[in-house]
Parts: structure tokens; sequence; C-alpha cells
């Protein structure tokens, strides 16, 4: 296999990646809406005459505002391009998957890297797919199926 099983790795590390992104981005907002919402700021100083005298000065946050704006626009810009990387890995991915030998463990694989199930689902598809197999597929043998597997392609 002319691919190393690095890319599963790679590939699950940059889906996780992504989704870690994509969570800062969402909380950079709710803390930009909220800056927007709760408007003006107020402080209290004091000065003039010997200190005596108090001014309140207000003002929305202008600096902090642009900030945030500035952040979640990189964030976006740098999702878009790792997205874009992991379009490219899913085609590595796929082409690892499609040199393995065994149909059985490619269509595990698929069901884990591509479509993104979970070992249960994955043992769950697998009994449908092959519902007069005499040992039934759970999530703790299709983990050691693929387990094994990688540890034999090291």
């Amino acid at each position: 296999m002319a691919l190393s099983k690095d890319i599963l790795i790679q590939y699950s590390d940059m889906k996780e990646e992504i989704k870690d992104l994509h969570r800062r981005i969402e909380q950079l907002k709710r803390e930009l809406y909220k800056m927007e919402e709760e408007g003006t700021v107020k402080d209290t100083v004091t000065g003039g005459m010997g200190g005596t005298q108090h001014f309140v000065v207000e003002g929305l946050p202008a600096p902090a505002l642009r900030r945030k704006a500035l952040q979640i626009k990189a964030r976006k810009e740098k999702a878009a391009k790792m997205e874009g990387e992991l379009l490219e890995l899913v085609c590595q991915v796929e082409d690892y998957i499609n040199g393995i030998e065994k149909s059985e463990i490619r269509i595990m694989f698929r069901f884990y890297y591509i479509d993104n199930l979970t070992w249960a689902q994955v043992a769950m598809q697998m009994n449908e797919m092959f519902p007069r197999r005499r040992i039934a597929y759970t999530e703790d043998n299709c983990k050691q199926r693929h387990k094994r597997f990688l540890e034999k392609a090291s």
C-alpha cells in the first residue's frame, strides 16, 4: 500500500481541529453580539480642580469590537483553508481505504472514516449488510479489527 496509515490519523485530527475552530468562531460571534447589544460603556473619572470633579465618560468600545471582528475574520479564513486541505485528505484517505485487500475491513473503514459513524453505528451497518453472518458485529469487535489491521499495517 503506497499511502501509510498515518493519513487516517492526520485526517481524523484535522476534522477535530476544524470542529474546534468553528466552535471558537461561534464563541467569538456570541461575544461580539453581546458587546454590541450592551452598547455603550460608561465609566466615572475624577479630575479637574484638584480631583474634586467627577465626569461620566460614555462610548462604544470600538477597539474591542474591531479586534473581535478581525479575530472572527481570521479564524474563518483559517477554517476555509483547512477545509480545502481536508478535501484533499479525503481523496488520500479514500485511496488508502480502496487499497485495503479485505472487503470487510474496507467497508468498516469507509463507515468509520468517510461516513463519520461511531463504532456502534459501524457494527449496526455491518450487521445490516451481512445479516446471515454467524457471529454478529459488535462495537468492540469492529474496533478490534480496526486496531489489528493498523498494527499489521505498521
